[in-house]
């Protein structure tokens, strides 16, 4: 059961998808981002795409058993693809890769990172310390603020096994758009994205495959209260 909240956003051309929740800006939609992105308008795409799938022990936000979801190996195509098609019909876009897929995605414009001195994962190479971010279009700055971040946030309980700091997605978004943009994230998860540009007054559009996230990132939206506090 979804959230039916009435909301002045509707940045889909007619009427074919409902919102699975519209509230002050922040809409969800229940869907494949594949099938969708053509009747999605926005202006910045900021997301956290599937990575890391087929890591052995890893288990991640599109590791599905069942017929919901990415499954393994999906992560190879899914979000390079999906980027590449949203970055047609957006002004700018920053995009958390995963180290290992970084260089799968369509040449970006620039390339940034999240620091992370305690570490952020197990790499072919040794105990990985970053998070790349790519950057497509040109910055909204100019490129008068840092590219990159150095962070020990951790993931707050979302219920969601993958999912970024709250502190790194409000980053992202101030990075990557404008009070008057309206920022797509067609992975949504929790939604951590959308929570980020609900506290920075933005409005936003997330896409989510798996109904089980839809649920936990309206229930965050309603509790919107709480995002100011994580890290």
């Amino acid at each position: 059961m979804g959230y039916d909240h009435r909301g002045e956003l509707r940045e889909v051309r007619g009427d074919a998808v409902k919102p699975y929740y519209e509230r002050d800006g922040i809409t969800i939609y229940h869907g494949d981002c594949r099938e969708m992105l053509g009747d999605i308008r926005a202006d910045v795409l900021v997301t956290d795409p599937p990575y890391g799938v087929g890591f052995q022990g890893k288990n991640t936000k599109h590791t599905s058993r069942a017929k919901q979801g990415y499954i393994s190996g999906d992560d190879a195509e899914v979000g390079p693809h999906v980027v590449g098609i949203a970055i047609q019909s957006v002004i700018r876009g920053l995009v958390f890769p995963g180290v290992r897929m970084m260089f799968d995605y369509p040449k970006p414009y620039d390339v940034g990172c999240v620091y992370c001195p305690s570490g952020a994962g197990n790499g072919r190479w040794g105990w990985t310390v970053f998070h790349p971010v790519l950057f497509y279009g040109k910055a909204k700055t100019g490129g008068s603020t840092p590219a990159g971040m150095e962070s020990f946030a951790l993931a707050g309980e979302t219920g969601h096994p993958c999912a970024k700091p709250v502190r790194w997605m409000l980053w992202a978004v101030e990075k990557a758009s404008l009070q008057c943009e309206v920022v797509l994230d067609p992975f949504a998860g929790s939604g951590t994205t959308l929570a980020a540009a609900a506290v920075l007054g933005r409005r936003a559009i997330g896409i989510e495959i798996e109904e089980r996230y839809c649920e936990i990132a309206a229930k965050r939206l309603s509790q919107r209260v709480m995002f100011g506090a994580q890290s």
